[in-house]
């Protein structure tokens, strides 16, 4: 779009692409919990897979699985050292979660925290968006 200033000069304005929100976050702790994961399988492997399905009383729940190979439409980051892949069809509902890895006393397991989220159940295993 051209631009007439003050001293009738014309100036061309250029659009700046608006920053993109981060696919996902990975703490260092869930990315430890993975690396050993993938050394204890005993097999190559491209990374895990993150998936969404639908689950539970809140619609949908994470999936994570161990990935022989990246599929076609697969995204990929890597976050320390450790790729995750994660499915096409998760990704819209995924944008801008952190996954993180929690043990305690009586549980431990990955833990998403996801700002797409509208609602958990109360068990905490299934979502919704």
């Amino acid at each position: 779009m051209n631009v007439k200033t003050a001293t009738n000069k014309v100036t061309q304005s250029v659009a700046v692409p608006a920053p993109q929100k981060a696919l996902m976050s990975v703490t260092d702790g869930a990315a430890e919990r993975i690396r050993g994961m993938l050394e204890k399988r005993g097999k190559p492997s491209a990374g895990v897979r993150i998936g969404v399905r639908t689950k539970g009383c809140s619609g949908m729940s994470y999936t994570l699985e161990f990935a022989d190979e990246k599929a076609p439409f697969d995204e990929q980051l890597t976050a320390q050292g450790v790729t995750i892949l994660i499915d096409p069809k998760a990704t819209m509902f995924i944008i801008g979660t952190e996954m993180d890895y929690l043990e305690d006393k009586l549980e431990s397991g990955f833990v998403f925290t996801n700002p797409n989220e509208k609602g958990r159940c109360g068990c905490g295993e299934s979502f919704h968006v």
